[in-house]
C-alpha cells in the first residue's frame, strides 16, 4: 500500500484504490503522540450521499469536509480509528492537505499533480501523497 503513480485505468493495471500520505503537520493525540502516516482510500457514492443525512451538515455545510474524511482515511499512525472528532483536531494545513488529496484521488484516481517549473518551465510530476520513494 503505497502513494500511487499510476491512475485507476485498469488497462495499464489493477485498480487502486488505497493512498498512503504524510501529513504536513501531524495530528496531535491526547497524549501528545504527534501522527502523520495514514491511509486514504477512494470514496463511494455511500461515502457522500450519508453524511447528507447528518443534522450537523445540515446545521453547517462545511462539516461535510470533516465527515466525508472520517470515513475515508482509513489509518493515521497508530490510532485505532478515524472519528469526526479527529478530523476536527486535524491543523489547518492538515485539513487543507487532506481536502486536497481528497479531491485528486476522487476526480483523477491518483495522487500525482503536473507541474512546471518557474524557472526552467520542465514539467514533472509531484506526490500530494507525500511519497518520498519517488524522488531523484
Amino acid at each position: 500500500m503505497t502513494a500511487v503513480s499510476a491512475p485507476a485505468d485498469t488497462s495499464r493495471g489493477p485498480l487502486v484504490t488505497e493512498f498512503s500520505f504524510e501529513l504536513p503537520v501531524g495530528f496531535v493525540d491526547g497524549s501528545g503522540q504527534v501522527h502523520k502516516q495514514g491511509v486514504m482510500r477512494l470514496a463511494t457514492a455511500r461515502d457522500e450521499i450519508l453524511p447528507l443525512r447528518d443534522s450537523r451538515v445540515r446545521d453547517n455545510e462545511a462539516y461535510l469536509t470533516v465527515l466525508l474524511l472520517s470515513r475515508v482515511i482509513t489509518k493515521l499512525g497508530t490510532l485505532e480509528s478515524i472519528s469526526p472528532a479527529t478530523i476536527e483536531g486535524l491543523f489547518t494545513a492538515d485539513l487543507g492537505f487532506l481536502q486536497q488529496l481528497y479531491q485528486r484521488i476522487n476526480r483523477d484516481g491518483q495522487a500525482l499533480a503536473d507541474v512546471q517549473c518557474p524557472s526552467c518551465d520542465h514539467h514533472f510530476a509531484v506526490d500530494l501523497a507525500g511519497d518520498r520513494s519517488g524522488e531523484s
